[in-house]
């Protein structure tokens, strides 16, 4: 112990020094790991920010962007906001947040755009092509009329009216068409009985047969709202008709309530899905516009037909399941007492010309036999009087004096005397 003692007291100088650089190396060894850590901490949180951005930008691409184009598609979508939230909210507000937000803003904006050049080039088709051939099912229709008309022989006819009823279901998918595309439905009216309109849906569709009507319905349609009334109905009649069985009915009737004329289209079908109703009632609710780029495959257009109508004009159309008379589906269609029209008060009939002469008119009947005074030779004595002009039908106005006593028998006594003689028939003029 001593010897180390006396070595280490030899070495003081020396030693002293080695101590500081011991000491120097020692808090150099520290800092530098006390750096380290630092970098090792500031490279920990660049890979996680790193991650996370990358994480982001996958979500960006697989859910943010395909779900601002759904629901771009479907209509719902918001392109100043963007859809859709961060996945990682520590990135909120911060520069990628906004970057990422500025892309989704652009591809909204290019979808809405292509989307509107899209749907306008399919709507000009699509009212082209109605404009074009709906003269065409005109002129058929009118052709076919005429030929009815003009025609009498019963093969002929019975050949000629299953053309005639095709045609007008072509008349009434084309008006639907063009409907759909923002034209009017083609045809003005005057006002018409309320039956005359339920007849007409029927007679459009290719299942009249099955669909009943009510024999008597007291109302009136004005005529501004007779087409597209009746354009309705047909749809609504014919979507009854095609989604029951051929076997079964479909029912119409009509409900008088407050403020509504309600017509009720009842059929037997297997009803539909929650689904299906849900849709069935998006269309004909009239809400939402038709696109025609996002139409189903095959396109059905009646629903969507119907829900544009009434959005137009003011019915209101609903669907339901719960209410149908026999198990399947009922559409109402609710039609305001603004849109019907008085009944028309019926004209006077033009007053009936007499039958017979003027010269018996005054004639006084009776069922008793008359007497009368008889002459010498046993002939009825005849007074003379002065006959009106042949041309005068109408009695001659009366008199305020009485006439003259006795003066309708001995008239009635010539028309006795001459019964036998030619009479003329009684709605014929007597020849002068």
């Amino acid at each position: 112990m001593t010897l180390i003692h006396d070595v280490a007291l030899l070495a003081l100088p020396g030693g002293v020094a080695a101590g500081g650089a011991a000491v120097y190396f020692v808090r150099s060894a520290a800092r530098h790991r006390k750096d380290a850590d630092a970098a090792n901490r500031r490279a920990k949180k660049a890979e996680q920010a790193a991650a996370a951005r990358d994480e982001e930008a996958m979500h960006l691409v697989q859910s943010r962007l395909p779900a601002l184009v759904y629901a771009l598609q479907q209509g719902t979508g918001n392109p100043v906001a963007g859809y859709g939230a961060v996945l990682n909210q520590a990135l909120a507000g911060t520069t990628t947040d906004r970057a990422f937000q500025h892309v989704l803003e652009q591809v909204a904006a290019a979808l809405s755009e292509a989307a509107a050049r899209s749907e306008g080039a399919a709507r000009v088709a699509a009212q082209a092509t109605t404009k074009s051939l709906q003269p065409l099912g005109y002129e058929l229709q009118a052709a076919i009329t005429k030929l009815l008309d003009a025609e009498h022989d019963p093969k002929t006819l019975e050949l000629v009216q299953p053309i005639d009823h095709a045609a007008s279901q072509m008349a009434r998918r084309l008006q639907i068409i063009g409907v759909l595309t923002g034209t009017w439905p083609g045809r003005v009216r005057g006002d018409v009985p309320l039956l005359d309109a339920l007849r007409g849906g029927v007679s459009r569709i290719r299942d009249y047969p099955r669909v009943r009507v009510p024999a008597a319905v007291p109302f009136h349609v004005a005529g501004r709202f007779v087409e597209p009334l009746v354009l309705m109905l047909a749809e609504l009649m014919d979507n009854a008709a095609r989604s029951s069985s051929p076997r079964t009915p479909v029912e119409v009737s009509v409900l008088e309530a407050h403020n509504t004329v309600s017509i009720e289209i009842h059929d037997a079908g297997p009803g539909m899905t929650a689904e299906v109703l849900h849709e069935a009632r998006r269309r004909v609710s009239g809400k939402e516009p038709v696109q025609f780029t996002n139409l189903a495959n095959p396109a059905a257009f009646g629903l969507l037909g119907v829900g544009v109508l009434a959005a137009k004009y003011g019915f209101r159309v609903s669907l339901d399941l719960e209410h149908s008379r026999h198990g399947g589906a009922r559409a109402v269609v609710q039609v305001p007492r603004t849109m019907l029209a008085p009944a028309p008060t019926p004209q006077p009939e033009p007053a009936q010309q007499p039958a017979v002469p003027h010269r018996a008119a005054t004639a006084e009947p009776s069922g008793e036999q008359q007497r009368y005074e008889v002459g010498a030779d046993g002939l009825p004595l005849r007074r003379r009087h002065a006959a009106p002009p042949p041309w005068e039908h109408a009695p001659a106005a009366p008199t305020a004096a009485p006439p003259p006593p006795r003066a309708g028998r001995a008239l009635a006594a010539f028309v006795q005397g001459t019964r036998s003689a030619s009479v003329p028939p009684p709605n014929e003029e007597p020849n002068p």
